[in-house]
């Protein structure tokens, strides 16, 4: 594809949540209006994988990749967050959990689900070392209610949880 097409989508994937109208023909404009700079980088690296779409957001006060391809079957899939391996296609209604890697999550969090009545369609986690930072990218039937994200973001190892919405 040409890569000013997948960047003008990119970017209107990004101001989309902040300023509601925009879509890939302004989301370059307003971004330059912001004062965002965008850098394309197009280079034919070794991979894993035939394709591969890394984008990359730095602010004052952090800075954030993801990386993502579209396999065989055409479905587009997460595979690295934040440094993390994942493999994770996208659902309609997502939780984003970064956490400690510690015994004792998954049962805790998936138990605040199953009382919720919320259904796990799909469970991805990934992880930087044992016992380091770790990642639970979780597809749900249904919207995730903000009463039981606060639970989550309450649980011990919880650095962060977000309801996505695809």
């Amino acid at each position: 594809m040409k890569i000013k097409a997948i960047t003008s989508a990119v970017l209107s994937g990004l101001l989309r949540p902040m300023l509601g109208e925009v879509n890939v023909v302004s989301a370059p404009v307003v971004a330059k209006e912001r004062g965002m700079v965008v850098d394309e980088v197009v280079r034919a690296a070794q991979s894993d994988y035939e394709s591969l779409i890394t984008v990359t957001v730095a602010t004052e006060r952090q800075e954030r990749s993801v990386s993502g391809t579209v396999y065989a079957d055409g479905k587009p899939r997460l595979v690295d967050i934040k440094g993390i391996r994942v493999d994770a296609e996208f659902g309609k209604s997502m939780i984003y959990v970064t956490n400690e890697d510690k015994p004792g999550f998954i049962g805790a969090f998936a138990s605040l689900l199953g009382d919720a009545k919320i259904n796990i369609a799909t469970f991805h986690l990934g992880r930087v070392k044992q016992g380091g930072d770790a990642i639970a990218l979780v597809e749900v039937d249904g919207a995730v209610p903000a009463e039981l994200l606060s639970k989550v973001q309450a649980l011990p190892q919880v650095k962060q949880a977000k309801a996505l919405t695809f």
